[in-house]
């Protein structure tokens, strides 16, 4: 199975499978000198892991990541930094019924026929398992980021479960940790608490929107034409398991609006250009305007459900299937940390592109 990297100069690889012995990743790219250790990567670990509360899956995973090279005395060294995190929890003996029958909405019926192979157990490296890699891989680009655009602020929430959305006028930036759903609205993970409770017991799911916004972003990131900062975040938020839309700025809702209103006025600032709405999402022409970047996709409801099924199996034979074992009734929850994580690998990615190409912005404004 090819192509599991992602990044032109940050160039991350992951490997292994939900049910093997491990998984994790391989970072390539990070500069030296960057301060990082097991207990900053957990950090982000700790966010995405499962079984924290009853709204996500009950697998016991500690998720406890591994520096296994890359870096020494607390400080990376340019050489690749390989990751490891150990399962723990397996049960795979839950995916003994599935092994001759597709699930559907999963990758089963697309991976046999692709490869004539397949992992049944949890899907091997179509489970949102992988993305736990990703989580550890994007510490690393915060800790550069950090290092070298201090001001930088990566935050990931939900806006939507289901048909029930936020109410942007109760947009609180401190309620998004206080609350199991990653949500900027008190009220709304009040009500969504009970709505998720309640499709949790009948066994079924439901899809989720996830905005992740990165603040304090400098202006000149990215390139006019194959690496568009939002091409590549589209690409890296589109990599996530179950996203099924990305959305920059406005993005769909962009359809519905005259020029006169979706162009965002210009004026000048004591310290630079000043925009009167931002739209575009911080990015015109690929590159960053220096606004808040603004991205958005949707992930689409967990298919591993206890509701029964029509499917077939790998001989044709129609039958039917209830897949058993532990999983996510919103897998938006868990998906929050990961689409910071690959908003960091992205970022990282295009500030080192832009120093090798640049180094500091030429246009000057006033």
């Amino acid at each position: 199975m090819s192509i599991n990297t992602f990044g032109h100069l940050f160039r991350v690889t992951t490997w292994g499978e939900s049910h093997g012995p491990a998984l994790g990743a391989t970072v390539d790219g990070c500069p030296p000198g960057i301060a990082i250790d097991e207990e900053m990567l957990q950090h982000w670990l700790d966010q995405r892991k499962p079984g924290q509360n009853k709204y996500t899956t009950q697998r016991r995973e500690a998720d406890q990541v591994r520096i296994l090279s890359g870096v020494f005395e607390g400080q990376t060294t340019g050489t690749p930094i390989q990751l490891m995190i150990e399962n723990t929890d397996q049960r795979s003996k839950d995916y003994g019924d599935i092994a001759e029958k597709f699930r559907p909405g999963h990758a089963d019926i697309t991976y046999w026929q692709k490869y004539g192979i397949r992992d049944y157990r949890g899907g091997g490296r179509s489970s949102a398992r992988e993305t736990a890699a990703r989580v550890a891989a994007g510490g690393v680009a915060r800790a550069a980021l950090a290092d070298l655009v201090p001001d930088l602020r990566i935050t990931g929430y939900m806006v939507q479960m289901g048909p029930h959305a936020i109410d942007r006028a109760r947009f609180d930036w401190d309620e998004i940790a206080r609350n199991p759903f990653w949500v900027p609205d008190a009220q709304a993970a009040a009500d969504w608490a009970d709505y998720l409770d309640t499709l949790r017991k009948s066994g079924d799911s439901v899809g989720a929107m996830v905005e992740v916004t990165a603040r304090g972003m400098p202006a000149g990131l990215g390139a006019p034409v194959y690496a568009k900062l939002d091409t590549d975040l589209a690409t890296a938020m589109m990599s996530i398991n179950a996203v099924k839309g990305v959305e920059i700025g406005e993005g769909m809702a962009a359809a519905m609006l005259t020029g006169s209103e979706n162009a965002d006025e210009i004026t000048m600032g004591p310290e630079g250009p000043l925009y009167s709405s931002n739209h575009a999402g911080g990015i015109l022409g690929g590159i960053s305007t220096g606004q808040d970047v603004v991205v958005r996709f949707a992930v689409k409801p967990t298919s591993s459900i206890l509701t029964p099924r029509k499917t077939i199996t790998r001989s044709g034979e129609e039958t039917e299937i209830i897949t058993k074992g532990r999983h996510d009734p919103c897998v938006g929850i868990r998906a929050v940390p990961v689409g910071e994580a690959m908003m960091a690998c992205v970022l990282l990615d295009q500030v080192l592109l832009h120093r090798g190409q640049v180094g500091a912005n030429r246009g000057k404004i006033g």
